[in-house]
């Protein structure tokens, strides 16, 4: 009798695999599309099976057991039915991590937004008046209240208002502004791209490090439709400087009968210097400096829902929400419920219900004594070598370069494992936590975990770590 080839055994075991109707028949898998639904579990079993086909053609040894195939399509079934975007745990020491969502909501606007979402709401509607009303109402007289505003505009985020703004004031003349603003935020947004394409022509002035107002009042023709002052969020120049004074700009602007905006980008709302952010404009300042246009983020330093706001004089803005492009731009009511209830704990001055500005605000001490507690924990696991030490937290964002926030930093190195083994196993956790590595330790910055419930996710899952590798 002829000994079996190798194709012969790679065609018997092929044959032994089961068909995808045989297998969804089976209890467990049934009870599985029940709870998932029919489509999922099919798309889980035939991406098992074809995975099996290759495996059984490189290797004729493969095993094949209708117990270990349905494991795994249960467990292929349960991971794609999992959603892609979930929550995770950011110990980075990063606030505004753009990769990890930036800003978190507070829980009074998640309250109020799954109230909005989940009935009907008088998002274009004029209660006392009983007649068809304007979406941006409930937002522009909270921002009155709080800053002065004339009234406010809100679109889907920072670049689509500067981009409306431009379009609207300046399409088709020129916009002065000085070479040193021409900033790159992250995303490839460009000022001079963003000003391109809003059809209105960039008039650049000064030099990188040295502009002054004299340098944009040569520059003003009767092409000029507006003045441009842009904050550099993300990056500083240093040494040789100059920029003239706001109040000069606004001085210029007033004298040639132009309008003067200013793109803050990371919309602080509140003086920050007395918490270690020095350098970030305070958006009131500007209007009560008579900028007549303000636009920035809403999931920055504000810290509520991604939005880009525009403040200012009425009579603009009035020109800017009759742009066609408004309507393509504006944000929904879910976007301005959350913005309306973080707007009004500002009112309230509850800072501590915002996170953003409570993890900002959070006393060096205060971490400190978390990370003591929680180090002195993860020291009596097994492998694992736990110390405390100084380090920085950092605003993010685009916000704040070259400013951070002292803090403790739980450093973690294992018996055995790198950092970035560490790194990576955190990853996968459920939840994921994500962290940063420092000359070859794993570290952990609890300015930026939200609670005492992820701070024993923390722990549970380095437990989980320690009985692994023993």
């Amino acid at each position: 009798m002829d000994t079996p080839t190798e194709s012969d055994r790679i065609r018997t075991l092929l044959r032994r695999i089961p068909a995808v109707e045989a297998l969804l028949n089976r209890g467990p898998l049934q009870e599985l599309a029940k709870r998932l639904g029919r489509q999922q579990v099919v798309n889980a079993t035939r991406a098992v099976l074809e995975n099996l086909r290759e495996k059984v053609k490189e290797d004729s040894r493969a095993a094949i057991t209708l117990e270990s195939i349905e494991k795994k399509i249960l467990a292929a079934a349960e991971a794609a039915a999992e959603p892609s975007l979930r929550p995770v745990i950011n110990a980075t020491g990063v606030i505004l991590h753009t990769n990890l969502g930036r800003a978190p909501l507070p829980r009074a606007a998640l309250a109020h937004l799954a109230k909005v979402a989940t009935e009907y709401s008088n998002l274009e509607y004029e209660l006392d008046l009983g007649e068809r009303g304007k979406r941006d109402a409930h937002t522009a007289r909270l921002f009155s209240q709080l800053l002065g505003a004339e009234t406010a505009l809100v679109v889907n985020n920072n670049a689509a208002a500067v981009f409306l703004a431009l379009n609207t004031l300046a399409e088709g003349a020129e916009v002065i502004v000085s070479r040193g603003e021409l900033v790159e935020i992250g995303g490839s947004f460009r000022i001079p791209d963003i000003c391109a394409k809003s059809g209105a022509a960039l008039r650049e002035v000064g030099t990188t490090n040295r502009t002054r107002v004299s340098d944009y009042a040569s520059a003003i023709t009767e092409r000029t439709r507006l003045l441009l002052r842009v904050h550099p969020s993300n990056f500083r120049i240093t040494g040789f400087t100059e920029r003239p004074a706001l109040r000069e700009l606004v001085d210029l602007a007033r004298k040639h009968n132009l309008p003067l905006m200013e793109d803050l980008g990371s919309g602080c709302l509140v003086d920050l210097a007395p918490f270690g952010l020095r350098e970030e404009s305070v958006v009131s300042e500007s209007l009560k400096a008579g900028v007549n246009v303000v636009t920035f983020s809403g999931d920055k330093l504000l810290g509520g829902p991604q939005a880009g706001i525009l403040l200012g004089q009425r009579d603009l803005l009035s020109r800017i929400r009759k742009n066609p492009l408004f309507r393509a731009l504006r944000v929904d009511k879910l976007t301005i419920a959350a913005l309306e209830a973080t707007i009004s704990l500002y009112l309230r001055e509850d800072y501590t219900a915002i996170p953003t500005q409570r993890m900002i605000r959070a006393p060096v001490e205060e971490i400190a004594e978390r990370a003591r507690q929680l180090g002195e924990r993860l020291r009596a696991l097994e492998g694992f070598s736990i110390s405390v030490q100084d380090g920085e937290s950092a605003a993010g964002g685009g916000s704040t370069p070259g400013q951070s926030l002292p803090t403790r930093l739980i450093a973690v190195t294992h018996r055995t494992r790198t950092a970035q083994e560490l790194a990576n196993a955190l990853r996968k956790n459920r939840p994921p936590i994500i962290a940063r590595i420092e000359e070859d330790q794993l570290v952990l910055d609890l300015r930026t975990v939200l609670d005492p419930e992820q701070e024993e996710e923390i722990f549970r899952a380095f437990q989980r770590l320690s009985a692994n590798v023993a």
